[in-house]
């Protein structure tokens, strides 16, 4: 004896179909916005990280040189050597000068425009513009 299968009994039906699409539906539209705002604040903080780093690097070009770089030598003296740099003793970064985690540059303003600072370090932000979304060394 063979048995048979039915028809009725082999997939799924177009409503079970239905439901399961509208609960993933659900799912992504309530999970994407959340891990959205979390990548914005894991950005937030890797530039925050980045410019501490280049801050310690800063500080090590200080104690060869003398002196900070100035806003024209830019972070591009922590690669090559800018003129009239007697005790470089570079390159301090390897590579490229690092960007910021939206592959914007850094801005790098000695002296400070704020009291207090030696120098800017700043990264302007998800937008690349500044303004209120700008991230600086404290």
């Amino acid at each position: 004896m063979r048995c048979r299968s039915s028809n009725r009994d082999a997939g799924f039906t177009l409503l079970e179909l239905l439901v399961v699409i509208a609960i993933l539906g659900l799912l992504i539209g309530l999970v994407a916005p959340a891990a959205l705002r979390q990548l914005s604040g894991a950005r937030t903080s890797v530039a925050r990280q980045s410019i501490a780093r280049i801050e310690s690097i800063l500080d090590i070009y200080k104690l060869d040189a003398g002196s900070y770089p100035t806003t024209d030598q830019g972070l591009r003296a922590l690669v090559e050597r800018p003129t009239g740099a007697a005790n470089w003793n570079g390159p301090y970064v390897k590579g490229n000068v690092p960007l910021d985690p939206w592959n914007h540059p850094y801005v790098y303003r000695d002296p400070s425009s704020r009291s207090g600072h030696d120098y800017d370090l700043c990264s302007e932000g998800p937008s690349g513009t500044g303004g209120t979304d700008e991230i600086c060394n404290e």
